[in-house]
């Protein structure tokens, strides 16, 4: 039989995602702050190259931070609310005879 994770429970869900929303909105405002001090500085030293190559750069970094931090959030939450350790480990038995496997 599957254990139940605690994101089963409507409490804890409700929680972690509320908790998770919140880890996203601050990472806009990072990924934000970032992406304006990565364009003065390359505007500080390129000058005006293109407008094309501010506008990759800006989306290049903006879409890597926010997908980062989405997956990152996404381990956090799944560690954090006890989801990871609702599993059904098939070499549970085998590892705990033999120490760690690497």
């Amino acid at each position: 039989m599957v254990p139940q994770s605690p994101l089963d429970d409507p409490g804890n869900a409700a929680f972690a995602w509320a908790r998770y929303r919140k880890l996203m909105r601050w990472m806009v405002l990072v990924t934000a702050v970032t992406v304006i001090i990565a364009m003065a500085l390359l505007y500080r030293s390129n000058g005006l190259v293109s407008v094309h190559f501010y506008i990759a750069t800006a989306l290049g970094i903006g879409f890597a931070m926010m997908l980062t931090s989405a997956l990152m959030g996404l381990v956090f939450l799944s560690s954090g609310t006890g989801h990871d350790d609702a599993i059904i480990d098939p070499l549970e038995d085998e590892s705990s005879d033999q120490g760690p496997r690497f």
